[in-house]
Parts: structure tokens; sequence; C-alpha cells
């Protein structure tokens, strides 16, 4: 992984097939969402066996995508811990991809949508018509479509302001106010296609005299 301004861009072809594993992506997202976990836990929840999880989570530790967690367990027991490595990570513009690379991006690509609608799908469907148990932040579901008129750098300049306000509300967990809860932001930006060609005059009158 290269160090860059404003990110750690991945660059290693076996770093992102690790990523792009989808139990990986799985394994990541649950330690995102609550936190540190053993093999055990990480294998009930995906419905593994420990083997399993326990080697999803070398292979993710290797990259450094996953490490220990410092977690005291009651009774003295001992058991390793994983946690999610935070950080703003970044992938090779799609133009510096490689074709080995950019199959890999896809296949990454392709699962972690489909995990985020999923994983929207699960809350509305757990939530019910009146909420269920999510009380007041049932209504907490911002949403906004549009489109802008942007050149490339600017574009650029958009995503690293986006990136920018994301870090101004991230905060140490001692810091956490009582009643916070983790919330999912996706930012997914793209141009949009070209309008086909405008048909001239004679092609319109063509078509009007083979319709006749």
């Amino acid at each position: 992984m290269a160090e860059k301004p404003g990110g750690t861009e991945i660059t290693e072809l076996a770093a992102l097939k690790a990523l792009a594993q989808p139990r990986r992506q799985q394994i990541l997202q649950h330690l995102t969402l609550h936190g540190p976990a053993t093999s055990a836990i990480l294998a009930r929840v995906l419905e593994l066996n420990t083997g399993a999880t326990s080697y999803h989570l070398r292979e993710l530790a290797r990259y450094g995508f996953v490490e220990d967690a410092a977690v005291k367990e009651p009774g003295g027991r001992r058991a390793r811990w994983w946690r999610a490595v935070p950080g703003d990570r970044r992938f090779p513009p799609r133009s510096r991809q490689i074709p080995e690379v950019r199959l890999v991006m896809d296949e990454l690509n392709r699962h972690a949508y489909a995990a985020d609608l999923a994983l929207f799908e699960r809350l509305q469907r757990d939530g019910g018509e009146s909420g269920g148990d999510l009380g007041e932040w049932a209504d907490a579901f911002p949403y906004s479509r549009g489109s802008i008129r942007l050149t490339l750098p600017e574009l650029r300049a958009f995503f690293e302001e986006f990136i920018a306000l994301m870090n101004r509300y991230k905060r140490p967990d001692a810091d956490v106010p009582p009643g916070a809860r983790t919330v999912h932001t996706r930012l997914l930006a793209f141009p949009a296609p070209f309008p086909p060609p405008a048909n001239d005059g004679a092609d319109d009158n063509r078509r009007e005299t083979d319709a006749s």
C-alpha cells in the first residue's frame, strides 16, 4: 500500500484480492459495525467454521485490514479478538488499473454494492411499517439524488470535500456521546452518458416516408 496525501492507495494485487473475497468483506463489515470479535463469534454470525474465519482473518491481517484487539475477557479466559483497522483507503484510478486489477475491482465493487443493498433492505424489513425497534431513528434516512455539471478537477475536489466532511464527525470511541449510533454513508458519483446524436431532417423525413 502506498501512502498518498488524502488517503492510502492500495496498489498490491494480492491485497486487493484479499479484500475482494466475499467472506472477508462480510467479516470487515461485521467488525466495522459491531466492534471487535473472535473467530468463533464471526463463525456463528456468518455460519462458517472457526477454521475458515481464522484463515480469513489472518489473510486480512496480512495486508493491514484487521489487527489484534486488546480485549480482556472475564474470568481470565484467553481468546484472540480482532478489530477492523480504520483508514481512508483508496483504489487505483481505472485508467491505471492493469487488466488483472480491473477484474478484481469489478468483483469487489459488485459484492460491496450487493452487501449495501442487502443491509438497507434488512433495516427496512426489521423496522416494519411503524419503525419497529428503531424508535426516532426510523425517520433518520437522509436521501438525496441529484446531478451537477462539473469538470474532472471539480469532481475530484468534490470527493475530497466529502471525505473531509466525514472526518469532521469521526472521533475516538471514548468521545462518542450517549445516544450515538453507527450511520452508514455511501457516495456514488459517475458521469452521465453522452446523449445520442440528434437526427437530421433527412432522417426524420425518411422515417415518415417509410411509415406512410
